[in-house]
Protein backbone atom coordinates (compact mmCIF):
# COMPACT_ATOMS: atom_id res chain seq x y z
CA UNK A 1 0.00 0.00 0.00
CA UNK A 2 1.09 3.39 -1.02
CA UNK A 3 0.77 7.01 0.60
CA UNK A 4 -0.94 9.39 -0.59
CA UNK A 5 0.87 12.54 -1.47
CA UNK A 6 1.17 14.04 1.71
CA UNK A 7 -0.37 17.88 1.54
CA UNK A 8 -2.44 17.82 5.18
CA UNK A 9 -1.78 16.04 8.36
CA UNK A 10 -5.46 14.82 8.22
CA UNK A 11 -8.04 14.14 5.38
CA UNK A 12 -12.01 13.56 5.03
CA UNK A 13 -14.22 11.33 3.34
CA UNK A 14 -15.02 14.74 1.79
CA UNK A 15 -11.28 15.04 0.63
CA UNK A 16 -11.57 11.69 -0.75
CA UNK A 17 -14.92 12.67 -2.49
CA UNK A 18 -12.55 15.37 -4.53
CA UNK A 19 -9.86 13.81 -5.58
CA UNK A 20 -9.02 13.09 -9.71
CA UNK A 21 -7.80 10.09 -9.62
CA UNK A 22 -8.32 6.27 -10.60
CA UNK A 23 -6.33 5.46 -7.34
CA UNK A 24 -8.84 3.96 -4.68
CA UNK A 25 -8.01 4.52 -1.28
CA UNK A 26 -8.89 3.91 2.31
CA UNK A 27 -8.87 6.15 5.16
CA UNK A 28 -8.11 5.68 9.03
CA UNK A 29 -8.74 8.18 11.34
CA UNK A 30 -7.59 10.97 8.49
CA UNK A 31 -4.64 8.94 6.91
CA UNK A 32 -4.99 8.05 3.43
CA UNK A 33 -3.35 4.50 2.43
CA UNK A 34 -3.69 3.14 -1.99
CA UNK A 35 -5.10 0.14 -2.47
CA UNK A 36 -3.26 -2.18 -4.96
CA UNK A 37 -4.52 -3.64 -7.99
CA UNK A 38 -5.67 -7.21 -6.80
CA UNK A 39 -4.51 -10.49 -8.63
CA UNK A 40 -6.56 -12.60 -10.53
CA UNK A 41 -6.16 -15.34 -7.67
CA UNK A 42 -7.74 -12.90 -5.08
CA UNK A 43 -10.52 -11.97 -7.68
CA UNK A 44 -11.41 -15.10 -8.46
CA UNK A 45 -12.05 -15.95 -4.60
CA UNK A 46 -14.07 -12.83 -4.09
CA UNK A 47 -16.14 -13.50 -7.05
CA UNK A 48 -17.06 -17.53 -5.50
CA UNK A 49 -17.51 -16.20 -2.42
CA UNK A 50 -19.91 -13.53 -3.25
CA UNK A 51 -21.70 -15.94 -6.02
CA UNK A 52 -22.47 -18.03 -2.75
CA UNK A 53 -23.79 -15.71 -0.52
CA UNK A 54 -26.20 -14.05 -3.38
CA UNK A 55 -27.20 -17.20 -4.01
CA UNK A 56 -27.95 -18.12 -0.28
CA UNK A 57 -29.31 -14.51 -0.26
CA UNK A 58 -32.18 -14.43 -2.56
CA UNK A 59 -35.34 -13.48 -1.77
CA UNK A 60 -33.67 -12.38 1.66
CA UNK A 61 -33.28 -8.85 3.29
CA UNK A 62 -29.84 -9.04 3.97
CA UNK A 63 -27.78 -8.42 0.30
CA UNK A 64 -23.77 -8.94 -0.75
CA UNK A 65 -21.72 -6.12 -1.89
CA UNK A 66 -18.35 -6.00 -3.50
CA UNK A 67 -15.40 -3.80 -3.48
CA UNK A 68 -15.65 -1.19 -4.78
CA UNK A 69 -17.49 0.14 -2.14
CA UNK A 70 -17.08 3.05 0.09
CA UNK A 71 -18.06 1.76 4.30
CA UNK A 72 -17.84 4.58 6.40
CA UNK A 73 -18.07 2.52 9.45
CA UNK A 74 -18.34 5.36 12.32
CA UNK A 75 -20.54 7.90 10.33
CA UNK A 76 -23.51 9.26 12.34
CA UNK A 77 -26.47 10.81 11.51
CA UNK A 78 -26.26 14.10 10.62
CA UNK A 79 -22.54 13.56 9.68
CA UNK A 80 -21.29 15.18 6.02
CA UNK A 81 -18.56 13.88 4.59
CA UNK A 82 -16.50 16.92 5.97
CA UNK A 83 -17.23 14.96 9.52
CA UNK A 84 -16.27 11.31 8.44
CA UNK A 85 -12.23 10.62 8.67
CA UNK A 86 -12.21 6.82 8.34
CA UNK A 87 -13.31 4.84 5.40
CA UNK A 88 -12.85 1.42 4.57
CA UNK A 89 -13.28 -0.76 1.11
CA UNK A 90 -13.87 -4.46 2.45
CA UNK A 91 -13.21 -6.95 -0.60
CA UNK A 92 -16.65 -8.10 0.43
CA UNK A 93 -19.46 -7.50 3.25
CA UNK A 94 -22.99 -8.05 3.41
CA UNK A 95 -25.67 -5.64 4.40
CA UNK A 96 -29.06 -6.50 5.94
CA UNK A 97 -30.35 -2.94 7.48
CA UNK A 98 -31.37 -1.36 3.77
CA UNK A 99 -31.17 2.10 5.49
CA UNK A 100 -27.55 1.61 5.91
CA UNK A 101 -26.69 1.65 2.14
CA UNK A 102 -26.72 4.65 -0.19
CA UNK A 103 -25.65 5.43 -3.68
CA UNK A 104 -21.67 6.16 -1.96
CA UNK A 105 -22.05 3.02 0.08
CA UNK A 106 -22.59 1.90 3.38
CA UNK A 107 -22.74 4.13 6.41
CA UNK A 108 -22.29 2.19 9.64
CA UNK A 109 -20.68 -1.67 10.06
CA UNK A 110 -22.08 -4.24 7.44
CA UNK A 111 -23.29 -7.41 9.56
CA UNK A 112 -20.60 -9.72 7.92
CA UNK A 113 -17.10 -8.54 6.08
CA UNK A 114 -14.41 -10.64 4.14
CA UNK A 115 -11.13 -9.63 2.95
CA UNK A 116 -8.61 -11.86 1.08
CA UNK A 117 -5.23 -11.29 1.93
CA UNK A 118 -2.55 -10.05 -0.60
CA UNK A 119 0.58 -9.16 0.09
CA UNK A 120 0.27 -5.19 0.51
CA UNK A 121 -3.22 -5.60 2.80
CA UNK A 122 -2.34 -8.31 5.15
CA UNK A 123 -1.22 -6.15 8.28
CA UNK A 124 -4.16 -4.06 7.71
CA UNK A 125 -6.35 -7.20 7.18
CA UNK A 126 -4.97 -8.64 10.39
CA UNK A 127 -4.57 -5.30 12.91
CA UNK A 128 -6.09 -2.47 11.69
CA UNK A 129 -9.51 -3.46 10.06
CA UNK A 130 -10.04 -6.07 12.95
CA UNK A 131 -9.92 -3.60 15.26
CA UNK A 132 -11.79 -1.10 13.24
CA UNK A 133 -14.51 -3.84 12.73
CA UNK A 134 -14.58 -4.90 16.12
CA UNK A 135 -15.23 -1.27 17.47
CA UNK A 136 -17.79 -0.45 14.74
CA UNK A 137 -19.68 -3.63 15.91
CA UNK A 138 -19.31 -5.95 12.69
CA UNK A 139 -21.09 -8.90 13.78
CA UNK A 140 -18.90 -11.51 11.64
CA UNK A 141 -15.18 -11.04 10.12
CA UNK A 142 -13.98 -13.55 8.00
CA UNK A 143 -9.49 -13.22 7.00
CA UNK A 144 -9.30 -15.42 3.72
CA UNK A 145 -5.44 -16.21 2.76
CA UNK A 146 -5.02 -17.41 -0.74
CA UNK A 147 -1.50 -18.96 0.10
CA UNK A 148 -2.45 -21.18 2.69
CA UNK A 149 -5.84 -21.71 1.23
CA UNK A 150 -7.16 -20.96 4.65
CA UNK A 151 -10.19 -19.09 6.42
CA UNK A 152 -10.21 -17.41 9.99
CA UNK A 153 -13.71 -16.22 11.29
CA UNK A 154 -14.22 -13.95 13.91
CA UNK A 155 -17.95 -13.62 15.63
CA UNK A 156 -18.71 -10.34 18.41
CA UNK A 157 -19.57 -11.04 20.98
CA UNK A 158 -20.24 -8.54 23.97
CA UNK A 159 -18.58 -5.98 22.13
CA UNK A 160 -15.25 -8.73 21.31
CA UNK A 161 -14.70 -10.55 18.68
CA UNK A 162 -14.03 -14.41 19.70
CA UNK A 163 -11.90 -17.00 17.32
CA UNK A 164 -14.64 -19.59 16.36
CA UNK A 165 -12.86 -21.64 13.14
CA UNK A 166 -9.98 -22.00 11.58
CA UNK A 167 -10.74 -23.89 8.18
CA UNK A 168 -7.42 -24.72 5.80
CA UNK A 169 -8.34 -26.49 2.15
CA UNK A 170 -11.47 -27.51 1.29
CA UNK A 171 -14.34 -28.54 2.87
CA UNK A 172 -17.56 -26.48 4.05
CA UNK A 173 -17.64 -23.82 6.79
CA UNK A 174 -20.70 -22.44 8.03
CA UNK A 175 -21.88 -18.00 8.38
CA UNK A 176 -22.07 -17.83 12.23
CA UNK A 177 -24.49 -14.70 11.62
CA UNK A 178 -26.71 -17.43 8.93
CA UNK A 179 -26.65 -20.94 10.69
CA UNK A 180 -28.19 -22.26 7.61
CA UNK A 181 -25.18 -20.76 5.18
CA UNK A 182 -22.89 -22.81 4.70
CA UNK A 183 -19.77 -21.66 2.05
CA UNK A 184 -18.12 -24.69 -0.04
CA UNK A 185 -14.69 -23.91 0.05
CA UNK A 186 -13.39 -26.51 -2.51
CA UNK A 187 -14.92 -24.14 -4.69
CA UNK A 188 -13.15 -21.07 -3.67
CA UNK A 189 -9.84 -22.17 -3.76
CA UNK A 190 -7.92 -24.07 -6.49
CA UNK A 191 -7.38 -27.69 -5.94
CA UNK A 192 -3.80 -28.55 -4.88
CA UNK A 193 -3.18 -30.03 -8.71
CA UNK A 194 -4.34 -26.82 -10.45
CA UNK A 195 -1.97 -24.91 -8.16
CA UNK A 196 0.59 -27.17 -9.43
CA UNK A 197 0.05 -27.08 -12.95
CA UNK A 198 -0.28 -23.56 -12.81
CA UNK A 199 3.54 -23.30 -11.58
CA UNK A 200 4.73 -25.64 -13.29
Amino acid sequence: MALAQEKKLSYTYGDMLDWDTDIRYELYDGFPVALASPSDVHQEIVFELGGQLRDYLKDKPCKAYPAPFDVRLFERKGDTPDDVDTVVQPDLMVVCDKSKVDRRGVHGAPDLIIEVLSPSSERYDRFNKLNLYQKAGVREYWIVNPESRSVQTFVLEDGHYTFPAYVEGGGELAVTIFPDCVIDLSAVFPSQEETEEENA
